[in-house]
């Protein structure tokens, strides 16, 4: 009985909360919150003025007045005109989102802190990318707002980044966190244009296809389409507490062995892992960077 009423909660769960607060496979409170660890890294605020290394400053693309779309890129410490650099491509996840840990999220690129905390701040670039509201007008905080004006915004930034930045073509990967974890696939295989651009995925809590949110184009069958378009490559899967039921779905969709499986062992719903040194953090910049070593082997 007790386990029956186990189920039926967590099912109740899922059908009264959005994408962000709802942890895959054990109940939350089995786990530690990330806050009882002290913080070895602090994403850098946004700033006014022309990127420059070690800073994160406010891009807009084109001239309208009426269009307040933005993104964030930020600089290694290191960066030169002259040097060739890895990217990280970032999506955040819903915003207007606070849980009963005091998980936050604002759906802000401004927020973002997953390649900071990949990066430590050196050797890539980052750029925060938004999702782009169905007027275009402005970047959307919750859910997908204009799927195609969302990829187009998307290539026309990694353009820039690698024509401009010293963005390497050949080393940048997709990354997001729960919203932003499920556009890995939803916007990043969206058509064969973009799904050419990426070396790697990183997708932490929730994956594209696992679950049909509210929203077209969520279905199982319709992921699966975008799937298709992955190519064998790499993506680290993480999610706090559990990733099994990311992992139970791809073994019958894409049944490949190049996915990486990590379960966060906290119960917090956000990035705050990466901006710590914990186990899994080290491993996840270890995976990155045997990815890189592969292509330079090539």
């Amino acid at each position: 009985m007790r386990e029956c009423l186990f189920v039926w909660g967590a099912v109740l769960t899922l059908l009264f909360t959005g994408v962000e607060g709802v942890v895959s496979g054990k109940e939350s409170v089995e786990y530690p919150d990330i806050s009882t660890l002290p913080k070895d890294l602090s994403p850098p605020v946004l700033a006014q003025g022309k990127p420059e290394p070690g800073k994160k400053v406010r891009v807009e693309f084109g001239p309208s007045l009426n269009s307040r779309v933005h993104h964030a890129l930020y600089l290694p410490t290191e960066w030169s005109p002259t040097g060739v650099y890895p990217v990280l491509v970032e999506y955040p996840g819903n915003g207007d989102y606070q849980n009963e840990y005091g998980d936050i999220c604002t759906g802000r690129v401004e927020d973002c802190s997953l390649g900071y905390g990949i990066s430590g701040g050196t050797g890539f670039i980052w750029v925060s990318v938004p999702f782009v509201s169905e007027d275009g007008t402005e970047n959307q905080l919750r859910w997908w707002g204009s799927v195609e004006k969302t990829v187009e915004y998307c290539k026309a930034v990694v353009s820039d980044v690698c024509e401009n930045w010293g963005g390497n073509p050949d080393q940048v990967f997709l990354i997001g966190f729960s919203r932003g974890s499920i556009a890995c696939n939803y916007i990043g295989l969206h058509d064969d244009e973009i799904a050419s651009l990426w070396r790697g995925f990183v997708c932490h809590s929730h994956y594209d296809g696992v679950r049909a949110w509210n929203d077209q184009g969520s279905d199982r069958e319709t992921s699966q389409s975008r799937l298709d378009r992955l190519g064998g490559r790499p993506q680290w899967i993480s999610h706090e507490g559990s990733t099994a039921e990311t992992k139970e779905y791809l073994s019958r969709q894409y049944p490949v062995e190049n996915f990486r499986f990590v379960d966060i062992p906290y119960r917090n719903h956000t990035t705050e892992w990466v901006l710590r040194d914990i186990p899994e953090r080290r491993a996840l910049r270890e995976w990155i960077a045997e990815i890189l070593d592969r292509y330079l082997d090539r």
